[in-house]
């Protein structure tokens, strides 16, 4: 009962309070995530009264489940914006940008760190600015995407934002892999299986298990024709692609095991370029799981760790690490958008929009606890970061997407509008009318009151 209680309570809170940041004009993941702050172990769950708030972080890493379901239908809606033919028209262009970018950004990150290294070394070693480099590289597709969802942003930069998103978790373990290499090298710890081969086959892995899936879920679909039992195979599908990208195995002495975010993207990808009404069943899954995704923000929100801020000299570091991760990814996305020729409002705005960040980082910063101290600083480094980008990032996402001309506030509607506006056009006219006459009664009603106080 305890953890209904405390998941309703989450639910309708961040909902509620999504309210009051609308009428300070941010985004909704911005309310959701200070929700969780509100009902999570630093604040509520203070007062130790189970069902109210989270009292602890076991608590709230018990819900995990609900945060790797919503981060595969996430994964899974990115993989929809990788059809062929938008990749035709922009593939090269976000291919390079997404590249480029993430490789900038690691190189800037090392590069401020290590210098900040020579300043305070009994902080941060030179190994750490070196894994918390490559952990920069990371972008969180799911604000990025509730922001788009929530301003039904169109447009050049959000076409570019949603593949290069999606590519940089890519790049992102590759680099990982690499940078992860070359620190525990200079540690004398040298392990080229677990470092290089490891990362390099989970990336491997998952694209073949995600496109193994897609196939299975456009042929299974093609046993149901009604639009409820399509959803839930569309669900179901998408559960058991995220089950699966659990596993781990061992082959030869390679232990392998799957990214669930490469998985349900490449799920996504398979099914959206080999079934015909995908885009239209891809809108219905998107109604379902909304609010999975707002559970999904407040959890984060719960789980970031308020702690991290008692310390000064970390803050100096993560000062550090978030102006210079910003400073990497504007410039390599303004370069590299100009290199490729991409629309002025792509060079312009795009780099502001790859500045949240979230799961994927901290993951590999998981990954990096095996360093001992080296790996529990980069850990504490890589959540003070979170904890910053997720409140500010989908703000200034919003931002460059409103001046860039992709979210258009005078053609926003209400969902009551909406209705009115995807009605046939018979339906629409009638209902049109309808109104009309609603307002000349209202109009002869107000009348006849004035003409009786005037008696």
């Amino acid at each position: 009962m305890e953890t209904l209680l405390s998941l309703s309570i989450a639910l309708i809170g961040g909902l509620l309070l999504s309210r009051v940041t609308k009428k300070l004009d941010l985004p909704a993941v911005t309310a959701y995530l200070v929700a969780g702050i509100l009902v999570g172990p630093y604040c509520l769950g203070r007062l130790g009264i189970s069902g109210i708030g989270f009292i602890s972080m076991e608590t709230v890493h018990s819900l995990s489940i609900i945060c790797d379901v919503a981060l595969g239908f996430i994964a899974f809606s990115i993989g929809n914006e990788f059809r062929i033919p938008h990749l035709r028209k922009i593939g090269r262009q976000a291919t390079i940008v997404g590249i480029f970018q993430a490789v900038v950004t690691t190189l800037v990150v090392d590069i401020a760190l290590i210098a900040l290294h020579f300043a305070i070394p009994h902080v941060l070693s030179i190994e750490g600015a070196i894994i918390l480099g490559a952990i920069a590289s990371a972008t969180a597709p799911a604000a990025t995407l509730m922001v788009v969802k929530q301003y039904k942003a169109m447009g050049p930069v959000t076409e570019m934002l949603l593949p290069v998103v999606a590519l940089d978790d890519a790049v992102g373990l590759v680099i990982f892999a690499i940078s992860f290499g070359i620190a525990r090298a200079m540690g004398n710890g040298v392990d080229i299986i677990s470092v290089i081969v490891e990362p390099l086959a989970e990336v491997a892995a998952s694209l073949i298990l995600g496109a193994v899936m897609g196939v299975a879920f456009h042929i299974c679909e093609r046993f149901f024709h009604s639009n409820s039992k399509r959803i839930s195979v569309s669900i179901g599908f998408v559960l058991l692609t995220i089950a699966l990208s659990q596993m781990t195995f061992d082959v030869k002495g390679v232990h392998i095991g799957y990214s669930s975010l490469l998985t349900c993207m490449m799920l996504g990808t398979i099914f959206c370029n080999i079934c015909d009404f995908s885009e239209e069943l891809m809108e219905r899954v998107d109604k379902w799981t909304a609010p999975l995704f707002v559970l999904f923000f407040v959890i984060s929100g719960a789980e970031l760790e308020l702690g991290v801020f008692t310390n000064l000299l970390m803050v100096l570091v993560g000062v550090v690490y978030i102006i210079s991760r910003c400073a990497g990814k504007y410039i390599g996305t303004f370069t590299s958008a100009i290199v490729s020729k991409c629309d002025p409002k792509i060079v312009k705005y795009l780099g502001i929009t790859l500045f949240p960040q979230a799961g994927v980082a901290l993951g590999m910063a998981m990954k990096a606890k095996v360093f001992g101290e080296v790996g529990e600083m980069v850990s504490t480094i890589t959540l003070f970061a979170v904890l910053i980008y997720e409140l500010v990032g989908p703000a200034l996402t919003k931002t460059a997407l409103l001046h860039a001309g992709d979210i258009n506030p005078e053609q926003r509607r209400s969902a009551r509008h909406a209705h009115v506006e995807n009605m046939p056009e018979h339906k629409k006219t009638r209902h049109l009318h309808r109104e009309a006459i609603k307002a000349e009664i209202r109009k002869l009603i107000q009348a006849t009151k004035f003409h009786h106080k005037d008696n």
